[in-house]
């Protein structure tokens, strides 16, 4: 029992309609599903299930193995197997998200073609993100050098495209898998973010069509973590209402 995740083709679907397949507790499974469960670093989307005039909250999500299970919140009205039902994201979040995830790529893009290696890990959060870094005399006039590489590659309007490639292809490309040690075993189709012309990397989250709506990128707090590591604070400034940026969100 597999969901088919809308998210993995078109990140950019606010809504949907699925058909319910099994309902556990407060756990729905769809057929087919755009909220996208927390993993990589990108955290869970909300939104809601509307079904014969019931509107049940998602207020998080469960990923298994290719199945996707919403929770709703308690007291919430579930919709039985079998119902069709329809999906609505909360967008604003999950822009916010994405925006962040894309500014992620970024930055590990330059690091690596940079320094070939360093990344430990990464969180997003609404309107934020975080990168650890294992990189000797990693500072804050370094971290201002990148975040700068970052909004040059924002201003570079680059075109972001999602493409699939099969592990054994993925396998014989170790630069793809940035952070993870390995592969996910039960994924047979690598899904890979290219952001044409400068990166490509293995990922599941939700992106960007282009650089430009990254928008303002600023440097937060840079924390220590350890000898060699560090931890990367980077902000997103808000998006100006008239922007090519904005246009997303409306």
């Amino acid at each position: 029992m597999r969901t088919d995740c809308l998210y993995l083709t078109d990140a950019y679907l606010r809504e949907f309609t699925a058909r319910v397949i099994a309902v556990d507790g407060r756990g729905v499974v769809l057929d087919r599903t755009a909220f996208h469960p927390s993993g990589g670093g990108q955290p869970d989307d909300l939104g809601q299930l509307s079904s014969e005039g019931q509107t049940a909250a998602i207020e998080s999500l469960r990923s298994e193995k290719g199945t996707v299970v919403h929770i709703a919140a308690g007291g919430a009205p579930l919709p039985a197997v079998g119902a069709e039902v329809t999906g609505r994201i909360d967008w604003a979040r999950r822009y916010s998200f994405m925006r962040a995830h894309t500014m992620l790529h970024l930055l590990s893009g330059v690091v690596f073609h940079r320094f070939g290696t360093g990344i430990t890990g990464g969180q997003i959060y609404e309107g934020r993100a975080r990168m650890d870094f294992s990189l000797e005399g990693f500072g804050r006039p370094l971290a201002e050098e990148l975040v700068v590489a970052v909004n040059d590659l924002v201003r570079q309007d680059l075109p972001i495209h999602v493409r699939f490639v099969t592990r054994d292809e993925a396998a014989a490309i170790p630069s793809l898998v940035r952070v993870a040690t390995a592969l996910p075993g039960h994924v047979e189709r690598i899904r890979l973010i290219d952001i044409e012309g400068f990166d490509v990397q293995a990922d599941g989250g939700t992106h960007l069509r282009s650089t430009r709506e990254v928008g303002s990128v600023v440097l937060g707090n840079l924390e220590n973590k350890g000898a060699r590591n560090k931890r990367l604070y980077l902000e997103l400034l808000p998006i100006e209402a008239g922007s090519t940026s904005a246009g997303a969100v409306g």
